[in-house]
């Protein structure tokens, strides 16, 4: 089956060591809107949607479910404003084999597409500061689904509805996280793993992926 629609993650798979910006901008958000003090420290966030990391920021600041829940829209929003003031050139954080790879797939003819826990203008803001947005026709972000896997199912229906892939296409799914992987399979897609994040190979050889490669230039794209 060849796999016209690539999905990929963005922390650890396009870009990694990206800098604090996306961190600073999550807690400046809640600090503008609840008042509170927050921390990403000791959340697991990798591989988690960005209102998931809110909410449990929120948590541990101290704010109950509710006020949570009616804060949760314009958090988003400011995180989202505060993200594109000062981000840096983020071109010498791409991983290994990033834009090979991506060139060569928008050279067969393949749809390039995100499916990353990012806010919607953070994603693209990170890759138009790394030059690579242009390879991608749309995305399904953090505030899109409840997961991760329910973005990918997002971006198959997109692609489907606008006529881009057929059911008959396959789609692949290339990320660093073990949640990238469990995506993929909720989602019917070829699960490609990569390790250019901070999972162990170890972590990510146990799921047992389609594909586990040291980092994009190892990706035969044409077997794909």
């Amino acid at each position: 089956m060849a796999h016209s629609l690539i999905l990929f993650d963005i922390d650890g798979t396009l870009l990694r060591r990206a800098g604090p910006h996306h961190r600073q901008a999550l807690v400046e958000a809640v600090r503008e809107v609840t008042g509170r003090d927050s921390t990403t420290e000791g959340i697991p966030v990798q591989g988690m949607l960005d209102p998931v990391i809110l909410t449990r920021m929120m948590e541990n600041a101290g704010l109950e479910s509710e006020a949570i829940r009616a804060a949760m829209p314009r958090v988003i929003e400011v995180a989202q404003e505060v993200y594109g003031d000062g981000v840096p050139d983020l071109r010498d954080r791409m991983c290994p084999g990033v834009v090979p790879v991506l060139e060569q797939m928008t050279a067969q003819g393949r749809v390039l597409a995100l499916v990353t826990g990012n806010l919607t203008r953070i994603g693209w803001r990170k890759l138009e500061r790394a030059g690579i947005h242009h390879y991608f026709r749309f995305g399904a972000f953090g505030e899109m689904a409840a997961t991760r896997g329910g973005l990918a199912r997002l971006a198959i229906e997109r692609a489907r509805r606008e006529g881009l892939t057929g059911p008959e296409d396959g789609v692949a799914l290339i990320g660093d996280a073990p949640q990238d992987v469990e995506a993929a399979r909720e989602a019917g897609a070829l699960a490609i793993a990569v390790r250019t994040g901070i999972s162990s190979a170890g972590t990510l050889e146990a799921l047992g992926p389609d594909i586990l490669i040291d980092d994009l230039t190892c990706l035969d794209v044409a077997a794909l």
